[in-house]
């Protein structure tokens, strides 16, 4: 695992390729603010889809490296990763476009006015022209604490339209944040 610390006020962004802790480090913000603050004032979009890949699990949910204590609003989408599940072109798209309808929806259930937010595997909800990613940065623009983490990468392609969509989605993310954590395997804890 890196070092690295993430700020406890502002937006943060954590990108890097699969494996690189993205995740890791996203929880570890969270336990850090959770430790003297409400968990009612968190809220969690949990995007992560689980992949074994080289005989090793890559990605995967924030609870797999924190206790998400009860009070704390998490907002599960069962996705998938499209690029690694589709076996077609249309098949990819229409995942994705799957995933962000799924996001859509946990945006709508969403408590309003979080304390802090935190975002894991934010492209997977914007791979399709139909996630809203406005929704979610103004649902994130009155919080104390953000933080989102997002494949950074051509592991899974470059030229296709999920892979543009997510491109596009990134560079507004980065825009928008405070601060970016880039992240490389090389940062990784080994298993």
């Amino acid at each position: 695992m890196t070092d690295r610390q993430v700020p406890r006020t502002g937006s943060t962004l954590v990108v890097g390729p699969s494996g690189a802790g993205k995740t890791t480090l996203t929880a570890g913000a969270l336990a850090d603010w959770l430790a003297d603050r409400d968990p009612s004032e968190a809220a969690v979009f949990e995007f992560g889809p689980e992949l074994e890949r080289e005989d090793r699990v890559v990605g995967g949910r924030l609870d797999r490296f924190v206790s998400v204590p009860e009070g704390v609003w998490v907002g599960v989408v069962d996705a998938v990763a499209p690029r690694s599940q589709g076996d077609t072109a249309a098949e990819t798209l229409s995942l994705a476009r799957e995933n962000a309808e799924r996001a859509n929806r946990r945006f709508a259930a969403a408590p309003p006015d979080p304390g802090a937010v935190f975002v894991n595997d934010a492209t997977i909800a914007f791979q399709h022209e139909s996630g809203e990613l406005d929704r979610l940065l103004a649902y994130c623009a009155g919080a104390e604490l953000v933080v989102v983490n997002a494949f950074e990468g051509t592991e899974f392609g470059s030229d296709d339209p999920v892979s543009r969509r997510e491109r596009a989605v990134l560079w507004r993310l980065r825009d928008w944040a405070d601060r970016t954590i880039e992240l490389d395997r090389s940062e990784r804890a080994p298993d």
